[in-house]
C-alpha cells in the first residue's frame, strides 16, 4: 500500500509525463526509449507536438523538392540537456514540419513570405546511442528515422540510408542535425 507522499509523488510523475512526452529510463527518465517508439522499433508522430515540444528553430527553403518552411520542435527535456551537455540524450525526439510557402503584400513588404497550412510532410528523428534496433532499416548512426505523409499515420520511410541521409551527410558532425538553424539550444 503506497503512503501519501509515495502516491502524490507517484501521481505527479503521470502529470507530467503525460503533459511534456517525457521518455522512459533506457531514454531520458523511463524503461521504454520513446512513447512514439514501439518496443519493435516502429516510430509514431507525436500527436500535438506544437503544444508539448519546444520550438528549436525554422528553416525556409525557397525552392526545390524541400521548399516550404521548416519548423523543428523537440521535448523542453531534451532542449534542457542538450544545453547542459551539448548532445541530444537518448530517447531524444525531434520533430519537423514542413509546410507550404504563400507570398503576398504586407506592412512589411512585398514579396513576403508565410507558412500556410498545407503540410507536405513531417520528419521525426528519435535519438537511440545503444543501437537497439540494428536490423531494422529506419534506425542507424545513432537515431530512428521517420517520414510522414499527410493522411497517412504510418512511418512511410523504407530505409534512412536512402530516405534520409541525403540531406543529413553535411550534418555529420553534428550527429545529423543541423544545430546552426536552432537558437533554443543555445
Amino acid at each position: 500500500m503506497l503512503n501519501s507522499k509515495q502516491w502524490l509523488a507517484g501521481a505527479a510523475l503521470i502529470m507530467v509525463s503525460g503533459v511534456t512526452g517525457n521518455v522512459g529510463a533506457e531514454g531520458m527518465q523511463g524503461k521504454a526509449l520513446s512513447p512514439w517508439v514501439s518496443e519493435h522499433g516502429e516510430i509514431t508522430l507525436p500527436e500535438n507536438f506544437r503544444n508539448s515540444m519546444s520550438h528549436l528553430g525554422s528553416w525556409f527553403v525557397p525552392e526545390g523538392g524541400a521548399a516550404g518552411f521548416h519548423d523543428v520542435y523537440a521535448q523542453p527535456e531534451a532542449v534542457a540537456a542538450y544545453r547542459k551537455t551539448g548532445a541530444f540524450p537518448d530517447g531524444a525526439v525531434l520533430v519537423k514540419e514542413l509546410r507550404a510557402a504563400e507570398a503576398g503584400d504586407y506592412s512589411t513588404g512585398s514579396g513576403v513570405q508565410r507558412a500556410t497550412d498545407q503540410i507536405l510532410q513531417t520528419f521525426v528523428m528519435v535519438k537511440d546511442g545503444q543501437n537497439r534496433f540494428e536490423t531494422s532499416a529506419q534506425w542507424g548512426d545513432g537515431w530512428g528515422w521517420g517520414l510522414f505523409k499527410p493522411g497517412n499515420a504510418a512511418n512511410v520511410s523504407s530505409d534512412y540510408k536512402n530516405d534520409c541521409m541525403g540531406c543529413h551527410v553535411p550534418a555529420k558532425a553534428t550527429d545529423w542535425v543541423y544545430i546552426e538553424g536552432y537558437p533554443t539550444l543555445r
